[in-house]
């Protein structure tokens, strides 16, 4: 049976069915026991591409710095010096966002990386011993 509205109230009074959410899961949630040893060869690719990515972070960042300073000492043309004064605060911009994707990303990642060796066996967690001390 199909029902017209007839009025402006009868629309909002229309009940229309709505589709369930599906629930996900968070995609780094992993449990360490359950994981073999080409899942932990995985999570030190993962931790060694963080570090290459804040090194690159910072290259860049201090490229924007140094070409910042540049123009601001080397010309005298107001457009460059005011492109100088520009790129410094974008140069500490891309430096903080770099530090904080490589803290985000290793927080994920340091519960997996060698917490556990081939057998399944826990290991020493450096992690754990500096806080120890």
């Amino acid at each position: 049976m199909h029902v017209t509205p007839k009025s402006i109230g009868d629309i909002k009074a229309m009940k229309v069915p709505r589709k369930k959410k599906k629930e996900t899961k968070p995609v780094y949630s992993v449990n360490p026991e359950k994981l073999i040893f080409r899942d932990l060869l995985a999570a030190d690719r993962t931790a060694l591409a963080n570090e290459r990515t804040f090194l690159a972070y910072i290259r860049t960042s201090l490229a924007f710095i140094a070409a910042g300073f540049g123009l601001i000492k080397f010309t005298t043309e107001i457009l460059f010096f005011a492109m100088g004064w520009i790129l410094i605060p974008i140069g500490l911009a891309i430096l903080a966002l770099g530090i904080y994707r490589f803290f985000k990303i290793r927080k994920v990642t340091r519960d997996i990386s060698h917490e556990y060796d081939i057998d399944g066996k826990r290991t020493i967690n450096f992690d754990e011993e500096k806080d120890k001390e």
